[in-house]
């Protein structure tokens, strides 16, 4: 059986995919797993002290860092923190073929049906409002099928390979290699699973942004 290598998200080595942590939950797989190794990790996860003194003069005495910038190792070297820049958001797919968001109305009902695939190709439906069905067929994640109707373009898996591919596993916001996807607009603040709204992410980046939008988080960076 060949070996299946991945590159390292903080020391940026190649190193058999068994040195990465399972991911758990929804993306949990055979093939998933965590983008730093776990020799990163145990550096990570190790006592990260620093020496201070206080004003008055007092003996110098440890105390646990808080998440930071720089972080001490065990080594005493420092980790330089992302420098992070505004890039230019990826170009848009070519738009499918298909009538365009205009057409849409809600059904009697007050909604607009919306069916798609799963990742093992079964069918779903359900149900949604038109203001977030005209979103995701101008945001080319979504076709028209009737004007009552949209249809899904990307299954979960397919989406995610797409983005990946489209960036170049390169991370939207520091430049360095990324396995995860990250919303530009969190869903949390109204923002959807699109191609326009979706960015390759490194872990870092990716949990360091959280539920800001682009602005507050290139904002931070920028104090």
């Amino acid at each position: 059986m060949d070996t299946i290598y991945k590159i390292c998200a903080h020391c940026h080595e190649q190193k058999p995919i068994q040195e990465f942590l399972r991911r758990t939950g929804k993306r949990s797989g055979k093939a998933s797993r965590r983008g730093a190794c776990r020799s990163c990790r145990k550096q990570r996860k190790a006592v990260q002290v620093a020496v201070v003194s206080d004003a008055q003069g007092t003996p110098e005495q440890p105390r646990v860092m808080q998440a930071s910038p720089q972080l001490l190792l065990d080594e005493g070297s420092l980790v330089t923190p992302k420098i992070r820049t505004r890039r230019p958001l990826p170009p848009p797919p070519p738009r499918p073929e298909g009538p365009d968001a205009s057409v849409l109305q809600p059904t009697r009902e007050g909604f607009i049906r919306m069916r798609g695939r799963t990742d093992k190709g079964r069918r779903w439906y359900q149900e949604t409002d038109l203001e977030t069905a005209v979103i995701l067929v101008k945001e080319h994640a979504a076709v028209v099928v009737n004007r009552y109707t949209i249809r899904r373009i990307y299954t979960n898996k397919s989406f995610r390979r797409f983005i990946l591919a489209r960036d170049r596993h390169q991370c939207f916001f520091c430049g360095e290699y990324g396995d995860t996807i990250d919303h530009l607009l969190p869903r949390s603040k109204g923002g959807h699973t699109t191609p326009m709204n979706c960015v390759c992410a490194c872990n870092i980046c990716n949990q360091s942004k959280a539920s800001h939008s682009l602005d507050e988080f290139l904002g931070q960076d920028e104090e």
